[in-house]
């Protein structure tokens, strides 16, 4: 039975959902293919997601960005923790590496952790990266002035990355230096299709009420203005999470019989941040998209970008979401138009399986 080895951050869900749709492609193109998902990802994710045999190994693949909520990223911390993360790399390495021959795989795909991607150039195994982004560009945007170590520190984890055999970029994604060789896939997504009425059955929706699912990829956003959200007349809220008791407006979607992406499809408007996943997905299906900006991840720019060329999208500012003012963004991205272009086929799944079946030829 072939092995795929498939690192995967663990820093919120978008790398995870970017990844299942590949194995699941590559799945039909290689018989019997069994997947090591080598993640701090739960479990519950994989689950009615990943169709091929699947197997988690829980290891910490990357640091990402330390967070507090999903809107404020911990600059210091992610430093701090970087920095503890590389203070045993040799031995982090010799770990991993023998974890990586005890499997077999036949391939590592890396998403987007470089750790593994060193690992398997120590165990003679073949590696490609697949991603829209990498921690060497995200960390470097949070360099504030000149600091030898902390240069130092991107520059490893640019010789870890540069061990990859074939780096697939996924769009829209950001600068990949570190590789030798890129490759450009199309968006990944795979919309489900909606149940409107369903789901409106499930909470109660009047015919005149919009839903709005609230998601923020993952990473919980535990303070939320609830008493201005029950307030709004007109919304119906779909929360990604725990919610206040005795509230009528405001749903969990932990209670509720429909997988995420269903929510999605259904609802009529996202509040969310500028996430990989759910801003393509939300595109695709023609949601229209009232977004929290961060200013400090490097992917939001062309993320962002193409929301606004392919999608309909609002900026709520960081203010105005925590004091609960979120009624105008919400009727201007509700109003605006369709936009002239369509989006480009999200088919990068499978333009990024027909990368890697050679893989599983030799």
């Amino acid at each position: 039975m072939p092995v795929i080895w498939a690192a995967i951050s663990g820093h919120g869900y978008g790398h995870a959902a970017q990844t299942v749709p590949v194995l699941n492609e590559l799945g039909k193109l290689i018989p019997d293919l069994r997947a090591v998902l080598r993640t701090t990802v739960p479990d519950s994710f994989f689950r009615d997601r990943l169709t091929i045999p699947w197997d988690v190994s829980v290891a910490k693949q990357d640091i990402g960005c330390v967070q507090h909520g999903p809107l404020r990223i911990d600059v210091d911390a992610t430093w701090l923790e970087h920095e503890r993360f590389h203070a045993d790399w040799e031995m982090r390495l010799a770990h991993e590496a023998a974890a990586l021959r005890r499997a077999d795989p036949a391939l590592v795909l890396a998403n987007t952790p470089y750790l593994s991607i060193e690992a398997a150039a120590n165990a003679g195994i073949q590696a490609v990266a697949l991603a829209n982004l990498t921690w060497d560009s995200i960390l470097e945007e949070f360099l504030q002035s000149r600091d030898e170590a902390r240069e130092g520190l991107i520059e490893s984890i640019r010789r870890a990355y540069s061990h990859a055999d074939l780096a697939l970029r996924i769009a829209p994604g950001l600068s990949m230096k570190a590789f030798g060789t890129v490759v450009d896939v199309a968006p990944i997504a795979c919309p489900v299709r909606p149940d409107r009425e369903g789901v409106r059955r499930a909470i109660h929706a009047r015919d005149d009420e919009r839903m709005v699912l609230v998601g923020f990829g993952g990473i919980r956003q535990d303070i939320f203005p609830w008493d201005r959200m029950e307030a709004m007349e007109g919304y119906r809220f779909l929360l990604d999470g725990p919610i206040e008791p005795r509230r009528e407006r405001i749903h969990s979607l932990d209670d509720l019989p429909y997988r995420f992406g269903t929510i999605l499809a259904s609802a009529d408007l996202i509040l969310t941040k500028p996430g990989y996943a759910t801003i393509i997905e939300a595109v695709s299906l023609g949601v229209p998209v009232v977004y929290v900006r961060r200013y400090t991840f490097a992917d939001e720019n062309p993320i962002l970008s193409y929301l606004h060329r392919y999608g309909r999208g609002q900026e709520l500012s960081a203010a105005d979401f925590t004091a609960g003012d979120w009624g105008t963004a919400f009727e201007r991205a509700l109003r605006q138009p369709s936009p002239p272009s369509s989006p480009p086929s999200p088919a990068g799944h499978r333009q990024a399986a027909e990368s890697l079946v050679r893989y599983f030829r030799r």
